[in-house]
Parts: C-alpha cells; structure tokens; sequence
C-alpha cells in the first residue's frame, strides 16, 4: 500500500499514513469509462418530445374530397408531409437511466481514486475547518496548498462553512463522503480530503 503525507491547513507535514486498500487498485479505463458512462445517462431528463400527426391541433376534416380533383389523395392537413404537420419518429418522453452492478460501480470509483494518487493529486489534512463560512479563507487554503487548478473537497461530514466559502471559488466543489462519485473524481484535478473522510470512505466502499 501506498504512504502519504497528511498535511495542516497551512501544507505543513504532520505525519505519514497508509492509504487503505481503496485506493491501491488497478486502474481500469473500461469501467471508469462506463461508472461515467452511467452516471449521465442517469442525470438525463429524458423530456424531449415532439408531435405526431396525431397530436397537432386541427386535421380533422378531409382537405379535399378523394376523387376527382387532380391532386394526390389526402385525409389530414397534419400529415408529416404537409407544412405544420407531424413529425415522424421523433424523440418522446423517455426514461435513459440504468443500473450497473454494485462490485463494478465499487471498483471504478477504487480506480478513480487509486488513479488520483498516481497523479500526485491527493491532498491529506489532518482536518479542514474555517472559522468564518468566507470565500477568501478558502481561496487562501488552496493556496497555501499549492492548488492552482480545479479540486474536489470531500468531507466525511457536514461542513457549513466550507461548504459556503467555497461556492464562489471557481472550479472548487464540495462533496459529502456519501455523495462521492466517479465522475466528479475526473472532471476535478485535485482531490483535498480528510483522514476522517478517508477512514469513512474504507469502511463503506472497501467491502
């Protein structure tokens, strides 16, 4: 297993620990790819519709008569083929999430982390707490953390004042340990923790 430095909020070292298990798998591009995959067709509202002929108001009396005119046969002005008419096979009210199988979604989210300390971009503090819930107190931690890039702060519990500090930081989200996820664990650079929420995440994720 991994050792890394658990840091202070001003990136002093305090100590070495042990990652757990979590975070030394293999990093597998095909199941990140679909953990991804998943969690946005999931997020998808599925509210396109579009009108049938059947569906535009009006139509209901035959335009002209079926014989003797001239012209093609018609039965409705809201045929796909007349101006303001239906439309044909197009999308309608539909439900595009589906479930993957929890050992696979568990060890995607083991090769996004895993993947995070690869890169050098896990972050330990031995706590992270802000006095004031103020944007320039968290601004000034990543700093001091020598964070120029996007992060993901996950903390094992509530956090209002880091929440609040951090919701005017651009490309900074705070999530709650229960609300990890693989995708917000690639989109972001960074990922700044806690041993707390580290040991939470073990014992939830690490069966």
């Amino acid at each position: 297993m991994a050792s890394v430095a658990v840091v202070d909020m001003s990136n002093n070292k305090v100590k070495d620990v042990e990652l757990p298990p979590l975070f030394a798998s293999d990093v597998n591009s095909h199941l990140l790819y679909s953990a991804v995959v998943n969690q946005l067709a999931n997020k998808r509202a599925g509210t396109a519709s579009t009108k049938t002929k059947g569906l535009v108001s009006g139509g209901g009396k035959k335009p002209w008569k079926q014989k003797g005119t001239g012209r093609a046969r018609a039965g409705s002005s809201r045929s796909p083929l007349w101006r303001h008419g239906g439309t044909v096979f197009g999308p309608m009210p539909r439900d595009y999430s589906y479930s993957i199988p929890k050992k696979e979604k568990r060890a995607a989210l083991a090769a996004a982390l895993t993947a995070k300390v690869g890169e050098n971009r896990l972050i330990i503090l031995d706590k992270l707490s802000l006095a004031e819930p103020r944007t320039k107190q968290m601004a000034e931690l990543l700093q001091k953390l020598g964070v120029s890039e996007s992060a993901l702060v996950l903390i094992a519990s509530a956090n209002r004042n880091v929440a609040l500090a951090s919701r005017n930081v651009p490309n900074v989200k705070v999530l709650r340990m229960e609300n990890i996820n693989v995708y917000d664990l690639l989109k972001y650079r960074y990922l700044i923790t806690t041993q707390d929420a580290i040991s939470a995440m073990q014992e939830v994720y690490g069966k």
